[in-house]
């Protein structure tokens, strides 16, 4: 009997209570307007035609960091893997330039042992750089040809020497897979070889691969038993998105932290590459999280008729915050009642308010609950009428005015405004002080002058604590200059405020940096260089 007849068979018998995998997947497609939209749909997949290969999880790396993130993520893997395993499925551990390790190891000589592919794909044994000329043409979506490490400087100094201790090369210092990962010499496989894993998978009529591993942004997109090359020649491809991770250092552009970097890359795979989905379609429970991975919470308070902040607040926080992986939350004033900003609990668990109300005067709970957030010391940024967000007369005893929020809170005092409305009256100049020109929120803000769509607001700074930013005054009357943008500490608050914020403002690439800026700053998130990619984003 021939050798790759009698490796069908034995797999067969295997594997003869093989099960069916149920998956829910996602995608990415072009909508009417030609924007990316997020298309899910569900898959049924037949165990015993189904591979998981894992992607050099090395036992070490050069970056320490991504060891850290290998070592977090690797249990979770290790139980999708066995739970994989226990229904049917192929088990092929891919750690790259590892195979001396494994030379005598059971599941090393499977995969040598399967029989030559009726047909070889082109290039196979390669390095798939991109999986056609459009994912070429389109890129990555970040930049990693730094390599990617996240590393502190000094702590990757410290590590590379650690690594040379070791006597391992600091450059390449993997020498077998992790060892919280569980090989099966009784079923598994072990190859780094395209080869040898195209001929494995079709001996066992394997048309299913689930991807885990890192990095995503390069091996697991890349290496010849990666993502392009399977999907390119022909087999359902899924990342698993939440068992992977990638090399990105948030330094470089898009200057997003390292685990929106790679969700970005994810998001690029699902558009060019192939679906991806998540552990916990196989396992139950919730998809695997790194520890660190918290973004930020930003609550919207809006409130105010006068600039039409209800619709580009919005989209201001999709494409400059949600864009960098910051989660958003919006409560709008009531309709009926001018007063009730229901949905207000979520500041409970907000990182940042984020305030563009006029004249309103919430139900005291509502109102208590802006002053327990300030009271912790968290954060609070605020836009245009914010200056006199709570100044009203209350409906009823159980309303409450705040009166000298902007006295207490913003530290200036506000005194009505100019009124001045271009091109009729004068325009409005916007300049930088000597202390803002220093200050990272003004970052790719222009110092010299320009020209703002807002009138311009009196304000008198009440406090020491008031460091003015930015200044206006009216064309022509350079008598005239009131604070339009500055930082404050109120009870531990970092405050950041700006009187501009107009619908036309927004409209502005400079008045845009200015409010990301000061949303980063006031979240003591690292604020991104001048860099023309930043913003605006279309």
């Amino acid at each position: 009997m021939k050798r790759a007849a009698i490796f069908s068979i034995l797999f067969s018998l295997a594997l003869a209570n093989a099960e069916t995998f149920t998956l829910n997947t996602r995608d990415r497609v072009r909508d009417a307007d030609g924007d990316w939209a997020v298309r899910q749909q569900k898959v049924l997949w037949d165990a015993k035609e189904t591979a998981v290969i894992v992607c050099d999880m090395w036992d070490l790396h050069h970056c320490k960091n991504a060891v850290g993130r290998v070592g977090e993520m690797a249990p979770r893997m290790n139980q999708l893997l066995n739970t994989a395993r226990a229904r049917g499925a192929l088990i092929i551990h891919a750690p790259s330039s590892c195979m001396e390790f494994y030379k005598n190891h059971p599941a090393r000589k499977r995969a040598q042992a399967a029989p030559g592919a009726a047909v070889q794909p082109k290039a196979i044994e390669s390095w798939c750089h991109w999986i056609d000329k459009v994912e070429e043409s389109q890129g990555y979506p970040i930049d990693h040809s730094d390599g990617g490490e996240d590393d502190d400087p000094a702590e990757h100094a410290a590590w590379a020497r650690h690594l040379a201790d070791l006597g391992r090369n600091p450059g390449s210092p993997w020498k077998r897979q992790v060892d919280l990962i569980e090989i099966d010499p009784k079923h598994d496989a072990i190859s780094d070889n395209g080869i040898e894993i195209w001929n494995l998978l079709e001996a066992r009529g394997i048309r299913n691969l689930l991807l885990v591993g890192v990095h995503t942004n390069m091996c697991v997109l890349g290496r010849p038993f990666g993502l392009r090359n399977m999907a390119r020649n022909g087999k359902n491809v899924l990342l698993v998105r939440d068992l992977t991770d990638s090399m990105y250092n948030p330094a470089s552009w898009p200057y997003v932290n390292h685990f929106r970097g790679t969700s970005m890359v994810v998001e690029h795979i699902e558009q060019r590459v192939c679906p991806t989905t998540t552990s916990d379609q196989l396992l139950g429970g919730e998809p695997f999280r790194f520890k660190n991975d918290t973004p930020p919470h930003v609550v919207f308070m809006i409130g105010e008729s006068e600039y039409n902040t209800a619709s580009t607040l919005p989209m201001f926080a999709k494409k400059q915050l949600e864009y960098r992986g910051i989660r958003c939350s919006f409560v709008h004033v009531n309709q009926n009642d001018p007063n009730d900003f229901a949905g207000l609990e979520a500041l409970k668990d907000a990182d940042l308010l984020f305030l563009s109300v006029r004249r309103r005067t919430p139900p005291k709970a509502q109102l208590d609950l802006v002053r327990a957030h300030l009271a912790k010391g968290k954060p609070l940024v605020g836009i245009r009428t914010a200056s006199h967000a709570f100044d009203h007369e209350p409906p009823s005893e159980n309303h409450a005015r705040w009166a000298k929020f902007d006295d207490e809170i913003l530290g200036i005092d506000y005194r009505n405004h100019y009124g001045n409305k271009p091109p009729k009256d004068p325009a409005t100049i916007i300049r930088a002080t000597a202390t803002g020109a220093n200050h990272p929120i003004l970052t790719a803000v222009p110092h010299d002058a320009f020209e703002a769509k807002s009138h311009l607001y009196k304000n008198k700074p009440v406090t020491s604590t008031v460091s003015v930013l930015m200044t206006g005054t009216l064309a022509g009357r350079d008598e005239i200059s009131e604070p339009v943008a500055w930082t404050n500490k109120a009870n531990g608050s970092r405050i950041f405020y700006t009187s501009l914020g107009s619908v036309d403002d927004f409209g502005l690439p400079a008045f845009q940096r200015l409010l990301l800026n000061g949303i980063l700053w006031a979240l003591d998130e690292p604020v991104p260089p001048a860099d023309p990619r930043v913003v605006v984003r279309k």
